[in-house]
């Protein structure tokens, strides 16, 4: 049956006029008294009672209205809901540095506007997340890479996200104005473990320059990565968000060392098919205006490219 016929059994109900019910609807009269007729003809029984120039329901009538106004109400209820996607899940995938120190306040945010939307985020390296997209097990990634070009999957860069060497103060590095490719031989890394986007772009650069280097220790920990730093184990490269703190306390230095090639971005990724629900698109407005400690930010200082349709 067509929700529309309901809709207009109700509203010449409602003004007991066929006349004023088109009016209102927007349709001739003819169309209003042929959906009514459709309606007795299924039903089989006669719906409005004539008297003279005013109408009426019929006892068959009454009963009808009150189960097409449920209806109509149930079927108005799950188009907002839907509509919102106020409940459901949603899968992301991300890597560890990004989950522990920037995006925890950013789910608590969008928590608030979702609040029945089942939020998991998975701690993964990328080659894992772009492929977690690809296949259709995420909904999201978000990742920290070069800019990332793919057939199935849309980038939408959110800033460029600062990458540290950092060392204990004492460490003999510290004390020079500009750090060198060429200086870093012979030293001793403690890093990420592999599959690490920037911990490889960091060893191509030094392979590329001929620099050697002893991996002293790799951990899949930031705060175990630090705490060696810490020591005079090593040196390591790091996101600048997971040493704020060590570096404002002076516990670590960042070296004054930088280079193109480890220039890295952060992303936001998804299947160029993949349909962006309201809850989703939410969430992806809300990285695109928060800073890099995941606190909300002027619109002007948005960096995102654009957010796939």
């Amino acid at each position: 049956m067509d929700l529309i016929y309901m809709r207009s059994f109700l509203e010449v109900a409602r003004c007991q006029s066929f006349t004023k019910a088109a009016e209102n609807l927007g349709y001739v009269q003819s169309s209003v008294t042929a959906q009514i007729q459709k309606l007795e003809n299924e039903y089989g029984v006669v719906l409005f009672e004539r008297y003279g120039r005013t109408i009426r329901l019929t006892s068959a009538g009454e009963q009808l209205q009150d189960s097409f106004e449920q209806i109509l109400k149930i079927y108005d209820d799950s188009k907002r809901l839907v509509a919102r996607q106020a409940k459901g899940s949603l899968e992301i995938g991300t890597i560890e540095s990004l989950m522990a120190f920037y995006l925890p306040p950013l789910f608590h945010r969008f928590l608030q506007s979702f609040p029945d939307i089942n939020l998991q985020a998975n701690p993964l390296v990328e080659s894992a997340i772009l492929q977690s997209v690809r296949n259709g097990q995420l909904d999201l990634g978000i990742v920290m890479d070069l800019p990332i070009t793919d057939n199935d999957i849309e980038s939408i860069i959110i800033r460029e996200e600062p990458l540290v060497l950092v060392a204990k103060p004492e460490h003999p590095l510290c004390s020079a104005d500009r750090v060198d490719v060429s200086q870093l031989d012979g030293q001793f890394l403690i890093t990420t473990e592999q599959g690490c986007t920037y911990r490889a772009a960091f060893e191509r650069l030094l392979g590329t320059h001929g620099v050697t280097y002893h991996i002293h220790h790799e951990f899949g920990s930031l705060e175990a990565i630090k705490q060696c730093v810490s020591y005079g184990l090593g040196i390591a490269l790091v996101p600048r968000i997971a040493v704020t703190r060590e570096l404002a306390e002076q516990r670590l230095v960042a070296l004054p060392f930088a280079h193109p090639d480890i220039t890295f971005y952060t992303q936001i990724v998804h299947h160029k098919k993949k349909w962006l629900n309201p809850a989703i698109r939410h969430l992806i407005e809300l990285l695109a205006e928060t800073d890099e400690m995941g606190q909300p930010t002027d619109s002007s200082d948005r960096q995102t490219s654009r957010i796939g349709k």
